[in-house]
Formats: structure tokens, C-alpha cells, sequence
């Protein structure tokens, strides 16, 4: 098992899942969301289109997770996940914990070998990168270490260096023992 940590471009990781920071509606959207709509292509749409048809009428949960293809992107699937909205009134982090721990149960179920995630709801759903890179590395250590997972390698991508260089502080102070790249 190995957690790695780049600065990129989620769209264009050779990874055998590609986590998307999806909207409810799983349609598309801005952010994350959109880049992977655009990049992936229609295929992904019909397949997001053919599960609000079928047991996600009403649209994805936060924190669950489901796979469609990765249409034009260079993974094999793409895993939907719902983030929280951040509040300052109301603990949500058990929410974000789930987005993670579902999505690689989801892969694992795919028998995916290699992840790459975003940092789920620091866009526009307004999580503080810090908190959000703790819960992330957390669950994902917590949940590759319960063993009974093909998952070998999950790499979190950050849009750029600062999100990266967070990652990179709270790895070290959980005592993650992350490989970096930096591009």
C-alpha cells in the first residue's frame, strides 16, 4: 500500500480509478465535477444519466460513491462521490470521511489497483484544505490498513502547489509516509 501526493491535473492520471468531487445530480458541474465531464466525454454523462433513470432518481447521497466509465480519460472508471458543505455550526466530517472510505470500497469492488483522488469539498464547498487533507490521509490510511482491498496505490492530486504543500505538512504530522511529486 502507498499513498503518493502531485500537484496536476486529476483528468490526466493513469490510474485505474479517478475519484470525481460529483454534485448530487451526477450530471456535471463546475469544478472538479465539470473538468471530468468535459475531459471524460458523453459516455460518462449516459452512464450518470442512466443511474439517476434507475436507483439514484433523486440523485447521489453525501458520502456515498458509484462508478461509470472513464470515457475519454485515461483511467478505467471514474468513482462519484458527494462532499459535504463546510459549516462552522455543525461537524460534518464523518460525511467526508465516508466520500473516501466509500470510493475505495467502490474501487475495490471494481478491483482497482491505483486511485487518484481530489481534495473533495475545498472548491466551492468551502472546507478548510487543512482539515480536509487530515480527514482524507486519515481514512484512507485507516481504511487501505483494514486489508481486504486490491487497492495498492492512492494518489491525491492537488490543483496546485499550496493544497499540495498542506498535504505534504499534515502526511508528515499523521506520520503518512507519503511519496511526493511535485510537477
Amino acid at each position: 500500500m502507498r499513498i503518493e501526493l502531485s500537484e496536476g491535473d486529476l483528468t490526466e492520471q493513469r490510474v485505474d480509478v479517478v475519484v470525481n468531487a460529483a454534485n448530487s445530480s451526477l450530471l456535471g458541474g463546475g469544478g472538479v465535477d465539470g473538468a471530468i465531464h468535459r475531459r471524460g466525454g458523453p459516455d460518462i454523462l449516459t452512464e450518470c444519466r442512466a443511474l439517476r433513470a434507475g436507483h439514484y432518481g433523486k440523485g447521489l447521497k453525501t458520502g456515498e460513491a458509484v462508478a461509470t466509465t472513464a470515457g475519454r480519460l485515461p483511467a478505467r472508471w471514474v468513482v462519484h462521490t458527494v462532499g459535504p458543505v463546510w459549516s462552522d455550526s455543525e461537524d460534518r466530517s464523518p460525511l467526508l470521511a465516508a466520500c473516501h472510505r466509500n470510493s475505495l470500497h467502490v474501487a475495490a469492488d471494481l478491483g482497482a489497483h491505483t486511485v487518484a483522488f481530489p481534495a473533495i469539498s475545498t472548491g466551492i464547498f468551502r472546507w478548510p484544505i487543512e482539515s480536509a487533507a487530515e480527514i482524507a490521509l486519515e481514512t484512507v490510511l485507516s481504511t487501505l490498513a483494514a486489508g481486504s482491498s486490491s487497492v495498492e496505490v492512492v494518489r491525491f492530486v492537488l490543483f496546485e502547489k499550496a493544497s499540495y504543500d498542506v498535504f505534504r505538512e499534515q502526511a508528515d504530522a499523521l506520520g503518512i509516509p507519503a511519496v511526493g511529486r511535485f510537477t
